[in-house]
């Protein structure tokens, strides 16, 4: 048990460390928001990057809406190193970047280190292109899609590159993914279309993986007698199609498939470009980030990820010493008291919780996400002492009213107003009940704003919209095993409405 201790100690010492070397800066711009140590011209140049490509992919996938209410944090980590350390504990692991999505909101992860590779795109540039792809799929397709669509579309966008006179180009190699196509054993396509990744051993199966999701997504976008069929594919399954029925039905035979990618994999692949330049952006605000919130960045991550009961207590404990420190910042309270919040019920200290909310509110009274952690606070001490009377929950709700106000386009405040009358007992609203609607059409790669949504719909009786998007759920390769409960229910559900029997009921 010391051991343990002192290696917490440790980590909060190199955090603390860490933090007060750091010089973060943010670029703002239509879609993001980047956190980077790097300097202003290469984080300005990057941010432009990526807010291009976001143009390109609305451009290439219809999608009419620019820019985004709700954007995405990214985080920009000086190597790949940082970033395996940040995500698995070390540095060696094989892991280059990341995304991620939870109640609390979505962020990706990458790094600014472009070495050892000599052809195509940078390794960071095509790193987090991939990431965003993800983000990108989760909020404008929210279909159920196979685990080897959602990473191939991944891969397939994440090369996009623009030549000197502003367009893009669509379809280039994935080098990175060329010694695992080339060199190591393949997975037949069958395999392939069935497998979750999560379920590989071995680098090399993900690797193998990665690469024949790329080849196979390339393929049917590019391969002219197959032209359509991706698309058929996933129509196919999101009409209730069975996954291995749908490919057969529209690929054909999966022998003469397998056959046709390899015949592929040796042929000059061709690439689309753009018949109009992809425009620079030219909003983009960069600014060097106040002292405290600064010195946080490091441990909000690590709160963010961490792995263990220690690690979540290591990053509280440096918020802590970083809350002293910076006494005037209600950012770097918030942060602390979101870390004791975190920790599990029977570790956490609800008055030290209580105690940084309020000195983040008196800085700052308007604090969104503040005030959205004192409504839960004041929530959860209402149900502690059973106390379900509407007047004590009326005053709970108030802080998260506050914050939807400040804020509009947050999801979370109008995500947690909806599960407060959940929580309580009692029937949503209308207003609430669309309130969760707004929250999931600001953010809707969020699963647990999209299973309480889904619930919401199959209430109402609009159990097709629900259905379709718990099989969405049921899909996601980080979600299948959890999700499919989910869906029998709402099947369950949707049969006692229309008085069906489920299969296999007695007569």
């Amino acid at each position: 048990m010391i051991r343990i201790w002192a290696a917490a100690a440790a980590m909060v010492a190199a955090l603390v460390a860490t933090a007060a070397d750091a010089r973060w800066m943010r670029a703002e711009t239509d879609s993001f928001i980047i956190y980077s140590e790097g300097s202003e011209k290469s984080l300005r140049e990057f941010a432009a990057t990526l807010q291009r490509f976001d143009v390109a992919l609305r451009l290439l996938l219809e999608v009419k809406e620019q820019g985004e209410a709700n954007r995405l944090p990214i985080y920009l980590l000086g190597s790949t190193g940082e970033v395996a350390k940040l995500y698995t504990g070390s540095r060696s692991a094989s892991f280059v970047g990341f995304y991620r999505t939870d109640r609390d909101g979505s962020f990706a992860v990458s790094h600014r280190e472009n070495g050892g590779r000599s052809r195509g795109t940078s390794a960071s540039q095509e790193t987090l292109f991939h990431e965003y792809a993800h983000h990108f799929m989760k909020r404008y397709r929210t279909g159920a899609y196979p685990a080897w669509i959602i990473e191939g579309f991944a891969e397939y966008y994440s090369t996009i590159d623009f030549d000197k006179n502003g367009k893009a180009l669509i379809g280039k190699p994935a080098y990175g993914r060329q010694y695992g196509l080339v060199e190591l054993p393949q997975i037949p396509v069958e395999t392939l279309l069935a497998t979750d990744p999560h379920s590989l051993k071995t680098v090399g199966q993900v690797d193998v993986y990665y690469g024949r999701a790329w080849l196979l997504t390339h393929m049917l976008f590019h391969d002219t007698p197959r032209d359509g069929q991706l698309v058929a594919y996933a129509r196919a399954i999101n009409a209730g199609i069975e996954a291995e029925q749908a490919a057969r039905q529209v690929f054909g035979d999966l022998d003469r498939l397998d056959k046709d990618l390899a015949a592929y994999l040796r042929r000059p692949l061709n690439y689309r470009i753009t018949r109009d330049a992809i425009p620079v952006p030219t909003r983009i605000a960069v600014t060097a980030l106040p002292p405290g919130e600064d010195a946080a960045i490091p441990l909000r991550l690590a709160r963010l990820n961490a792995r263990s009961a220690d690690d979540a207590r290591a990053a509280r404990d440096g918020l802590r010493t970083l809350a002293s420190a910076h006494a005037g910042d209600a950012a770097v309270w918030f942060e602390y008291a979101a870390a004791e919040w975190a920790l599990d019920k029977e570790s956490r200290d609800l008055a030290t919780v209580r105690s940084a909310l309020d000195r983040a509110i008196a800085i700052d009274p308007d604090h969104v996400r503040a005030n959205v952690l004192l409504g839960e606070l004041l929530m959860h001490e209402l149900e502690q002492k059973g106390d379900y009377d509407d007047a004590g929950w009326q005053k709970a709700r108030e802080p998260i009213a506050l914050a939807n106000r400040t804020d509009p386009d947050d999801p979370l405040p109008l995500y947690v107003y909806f599960q407060s009358f959940i929580d309580q007992g009692e029937a949503p609203p209308d207003i609430a009940v669309d309130g969760l609607e707004q929250a999931f059409r600001l953010a809707p790669e969020n699963i647990e704003i999209r299973v309480a949504h889904a619930f919401a719909l199959a209430n109402r009786g609009r159990f097709t919209s629900a259905i379709r998007l718990a099989q969405s759920i049921a899909f996601d390769p980080h979600m299948g095993a959890q999700a499919r409960p989910f869906l029998e229910q709402l099947l369950r559900l949707r049969d006692q409405r229309e008085g069906r029997r489920a299969p296999g009921a007695a007569e």
